[in-house]
C-alpha cells in the first residue's frame, strides 16, 4: 500500500523529462501524453453527452510544448470521429508537428471557439506565469462548456497554485507524468485530476500527501494488551469564561479521536464534564496528573493565568501543540517555545501566521511554512483548504480537504484535540498534524452531506459528531477486503 502522493515542482519536472529524453526516441514523451488526454476526453464526452463519435471539441492552443499535446490529442480524437478546432493564440508559435498532425487528421484551424461539446485547455504548461493574457482571459470567460486542462490550468501558476488574475477553471485536469503542486494547492481550479504515466523517473518528493488508506492502518486502536493508560493521556487546557464552547469542542475531540484517556484543566470544567463525564477534570495544570501531551490555547484567554498556564505546559518535556489564544502569545514571546527540544505543534491560520512572523503568507505558502518551521525549530500547520504541515528537515505535507465545509467557528478547536491525541498516542508531530487534518476534514465533508448527495452548511458540533464515521471511514480503505 503506497503511504503518500509526491509533487513535484516545474524544475523537477522539467529534470525528469531530459532525463527520459536520453532513453526514448523523440517525440513520443509527448505522444504519451497526448494520449493520456485524448483518451480523458473521450471519457468525459461518453460521460456526458452518451457518445465520442460525431461529438465536438475545441482546442485552446498555446505556444510551445503543451500546446503541441493539446493538438497531438485533437488528431487522435478526429481519427475517432470527434469534430476538432483548434484556435491558435499564438498562430506563428504553434507547434508545427502537432499542428500538421492535427490537419492531416482533418482538424481544423479557425479564429474563435463555435459551439462544441468540451474545451481543451493547451494555452501554457509548467513553464507558463501569471494570468491569462487578455485574449486568452476572454475566450475562457465566454465558455460555457466542461473545460479539460492539459496538464495545469493556464493561468494557475504550476509551484504555488497562486492566481493573480484571470485564470482558466476546469473541470478535469490531465496530469502528465507526475502531479505538481498546483494540482493539490489550486484543486478548486483543477477539478478532478487524472494522471498520465509518461515514463518520468522522478527524485523524492519535497512536498507530499498522506494517502488515506495508510492513515487509517496507522490510526491508534486499542489491542488486546492495551489499557487507558497505554493508549496514550491527552491534557487539554483550553476555554475560558468568556469561551467556555472551546473547551467542550477541543476536549470533545480528544475524547472521539482515540480510546486512551483524556484529562482536562482549565475553567471550563464544569461544562466539559456535562458533555463529556468520560474527562477527568480539574482548573489547575498542576493537579491534571500525567499526561503524554499536552493541548493548549483554544478559547483559553490571553490574560495572566492563561500566560502562567501555557508556559508551565512548555516547561514541560511533553509534546504540547498551541493554537489559538496559545499563538497570540507565542507572536507577544516566542522565547516561549524556542528552543524547546520536546516535540511543538503550532497550529496557525493565515491571520496568526502574520502575527508570528510580521509578514503575510504570500502567494508561495510552501515556502511560507517551510521557513517557519526551519526558523523556529518545530511543526507547523497552515491552515486552510490546502492544510500544509512543515517540519525542519522533512517533506512539507499537504491535505487537500475536497470542500471547505470546516471553515466554520470552533473547527479550529477541534482539529487541535485530534492532534494532541495523536502526539499522546506516540505519533511523531508531522504525522499527527497531517493525520488529523485529513480526518477533519473527512469529517466536515460527512456532517456536510449525511448521506445526502447535496452538501448543506454546518458548524463544529456536527463536525464532532462526525469524527469517529471519518476514522472509520479510513480504517476500511486499509482494508478494503471488508
Amino acid at each position: 500500500m503506497s503511504t503518500q502522493r509526491g509533487y513535484y515542482t516545474a524544475d523537477e519536472v522539467r529534470a525528469a523529462e531530459a532525463e527520459l529524453f536520453t532513453r526514448v526516441p523523440d517525440g513520443v514523451p509527448m505522444r504519451r501524453a497526448a494520449h493520456g488526454l485524448a483518451t480523458v476526453v473521450a471519457r468525459e464526452l461518453r460521460a456526458r453527452t452518451g457518445g465520442v463519435a460525431g461529438r465536438a471539441v475545441t482546442l485552446l492552443v498555446g505556444s510551445g510544448d503543451n500546446g503541441g499535446d493539446a493538438l497531438w490529442a485533437g488528431s487522435m480524437l478526429r481519427r475517432r470521429g470527434v469534430a476538432v478546432t483548434a484556435v491558435l493564440l499564438n498562430p506563428a508559435r504553434a507547434h508545427a508537428k502537432g499542428l500538421a498532425a492535427l490537419r492531416k487528421a482533418g482538424g481544423r484551424v479557425r479564429d474563435e471557439v463555435d459551439a462544441p461539446d468540451l474545451v481543451i485547455d493547451g494555452i501554457v504548461g509548467i513553464s507558463g506565469r501569471g494570468a491569462l493574457r487578455p485574449d486568452a482571459a476572454e475566450l475562457v470567460a465566454a465558455l460555457k462548456v466542461p473545460i479539460v486542462a492539459a496538464d495545469l490550468p493556464s493561468g494557475v501558476d504550476p509551484d504555488t497554485g497562486a492566481i493573480t488574475g484571470p485564470a482558466v477553471r476546469a473541470d478535469v485536469t490531465v496530469a502528465f507524468g507526475a502531479y505538481k503542486p498546483v494540482h493539490v494547492l489550486a484543486a478548486p481550479h483543477c477539478g478532478r485530476i487524472e494522471l498520465v504515466p509518461i515514463g518520468l523517473r522522478l527524485p523524492e518528493p519535497n512536498l507530499v500527501a498522506l494517502e488515506p488508506a495508510s492513515i487509517g492502518a496507522n490510526w491508534p486502536v486499542p489491542d488486546a494488551a492495551d489499557d487507558k493508560y497505554s493508549q496514550g493521556v491527552t491534557g487539554v487546557c483550553a476555554g475560558s469564561a468568556d469561551y467556555p464552547g472551546a473547551a467542550v469542542l477541543c476536549t470533545g475531540a480528544a475524547v472521539a479521536a482515540t480510546s486512551g484517556l483524556v484529562r482536562y484543566a482549565g475553567t471550563g470544567a464544569a461544562d466539559v464534564l456535562a458533555h463529556f463525564p468520560e474527562v477527568i477534570a480539574t482548573e489547575q495544570v498542576s493537579e491534571v496528573g500525567r499526561v503524554q501531551a499536552w493541548v493548549f490555547g483554544p478559547g483559553a484567554g490571553t490574560d495572566a493565568d492563561a500566560h502562567k498556564r501555557l508556559a508551565e505546559i512548555l516547561a514541560t518535556d511533553l509534546p504540547v501543540i498551541v493554537d489559538a489564544d496559545g499563538l497570540t502569545m507565542l507572536a507577544a514571546e516566542p522565547g516561549l517555545v524556542r528552543g524547546r527540544s520536546a516535540p511543538t505543534v503550532l497550529t496557525p491560520h493565515a491571520g496568526e501566521f502574520a502575527r508570528l512572523t510580521g509578514a503575510e503568507v504570500g502567494d508561495d505558502r510552501v515556502a511560507a511554512v517551510r521557513a517557519l518551521a526551519d526558523d523556529w525549530q518545530l511543526t507547523v500547520l497552515l491552515k486552510g483548504r490546502a492544510t500544509l504541515v512543515a517540519t525542519p528537515g522533512a517533506p512539507v505535507l499537504v491535505n487537500e480537504a475536497g470542500a471547505s465545509w470546516a471553515a466554520t467557528a470552533g473547527a479550529g478547536d477541534i482539529l487541535s484535540g485530534i492532534i494532541g491525541t495523536l502526539l499522546a498516542a506516540g505519533h511523531p508531530p508531522a504525522w499527527s498534524a497531517a493525520a488529523a487534518a485529513r480526518v477533519h476534514s473527512l469529517a466536515a465533508n460527512l456532517a456536510a452531506h449525511e448521506g445526502h448527495p447535496e452538501a448543506a452548511p454546518i458548524s463544529a458540533t456536527p463536525l464532532l459528531d462526525h469524527i469517529r464515521p471519518a476514522i472509520r471511514t479510513l480504517r476500511a480503505l486499509a482494508r478494503p477486503e471488508l
